[in-house]
């Protein structure tokens, strides 16, 4: 069965689709009440989650399906060294589809190498969060009505966010996108991230200035500097309070700028901020149940399954300590090229450059 590991497993035209069915969904839920009756949805999350956990067990729920659910991986066999292989094998005898959260790099990749089932990246480590960008392209084709030509601004951890890393490479897609990656140089968006705009020659500015980026922003997205994500306490520290977002900074914005998050915030928005008509935030979990509902029902009801990579390289190691080839037992370390002149390859699991 088809999962979901990256915003970029679905096209344009089917993110389009969902799109079009979580709208029909907010417009007569009752008539999707029963379209996953008898079936199971697994959450795994191993990593803490509020909002993606409640919200895909809330969208199994409103479908007619039910739910199992590990939280926490002091609540499974993965403390006794389980491999994620083993768990989700395991997990793949009692359910139908399987939702994970993982901190590690590539732990849904392997997840999904491992079963027949469909399985949903709910984050993997720093890397990816395509169905948090998939409640976000809800949100933003609501309150703007459209997908392209809007200017983006990305603000925080730009770094290690999982959630920015997914929305830029779906909104380079869109025509007429240029985006401002607002973050202290110590949180830039990776290499990888940078080489996609690149290459699809996506025009973007990188500024340490908040203040000096809002003004010609249509999307503002801010982020958490992430405690969980910093090996040094230290340089946590010194960043944790680098962007806040208040009412008078809002003063600067355009009228009809869209300020978003996909939470939790610590301190980065202002309370203040809540009642401002262009905060978004909220909207976005409720989209988000929407959308993953959609896209429940499009993967149990698609039984096409992408053939694995033929181009990899396996002589290559992967130098981040996140990466799920670190740990995972026998995992086979795997590279591919990228298209260009040099010679670059990037792990298939984290997408970092072999060095």
């Amino acid at each position: 069965m088809r999962s979901l590991i990256d915003i970029l497993d679905l096209s344009v035209e089917e993110i389009d689709a969902l799109i079009s069915d979580a709208e029909s969904i907010i417009a007569d839920p009752g008539r999707y009440a029963d379209c996953c009756r008898g079936k199971q949805l697994a959450a795994l999350f191993f990593e803490p989650s509020t909002r993606t956990r409640l919200s895909f067990e809330s969208a199994m729920l409103a479908l007619g399906g039910q739910v199992l659910s590990v939280t926490g991986a002091g609540m499974s066999s993965v403390s006794k060294g389980e491999s994620i292989a083993d768990t989700i094998k395991t997990v793949s005898c009692y359910a139908d589809i399987i939702a994970m959260r993982h901190p590690q790099d590539g732990a849904a990749l392997v997840a999904a190498n491992s079963t027949q089932l469909p399985v949903i990246n709910a984050g993997d480590g720093g890397h990816n969060h395509p169905t948090q960008t998939l409640a976000d392209l809800l949100t933003i084709h609501r309150e703007k009505g459209r997908l392209g030509h809007l200017a983006v601004g990305v603000c925080g951890d730009l770094k290690y966010g999982r959630t920015v890393h997914s929305l830029i490479a779906a909104m380079s897609r869109y025509p007429g996108i240029r985006f401002v990656l607002i973050s202290p140089e110590a949180l830039r968006v990776p290499d990888y991230v940078t080489d996609g705009m690149n290459r699809m020659g996506i025009p973007y500015t990188q500024t340490a200035s908040l203040e000096n980026a809002l003004p010609d922003l249509d999307i503002l997205y801010m982020t958490r500097i992430q405690r969980e994500r910093f090996f040094d306490p230290a340089l946590y520290e010194a960043l944790k309070d680098s962007y806040i977002l208040t009412a008078d900074k809002m003063r600067l914005a355009r009228p009809d700028m869209c300020v978003m998050h996909p939470l939790p915030r610590v301190n980065e928005i202002s309370v203040a901020v809540d009642s401002d008509p262009r905060a978004c935030y909220f909207k976005q979990m409720f989209n988000g149940k929407m959308m993953r509902m959609a896209l429940i029902r499009k993967l149990l009801s698609d039984p096409a399954t992408p053939a694995p990579r033929a181009d990899l390289y396996h002589h290559l190691r992967c130098m981040n300590p996140r990466c799920v080839c670190q740990t995972e037992q026998e995992l086979q370390p795997a590279f591919f090229r990228v298209p260009g002149d040099k010679e670059i390859y990037r792990c298939l699991y984290c997408e970092m450059q072999a060095r």
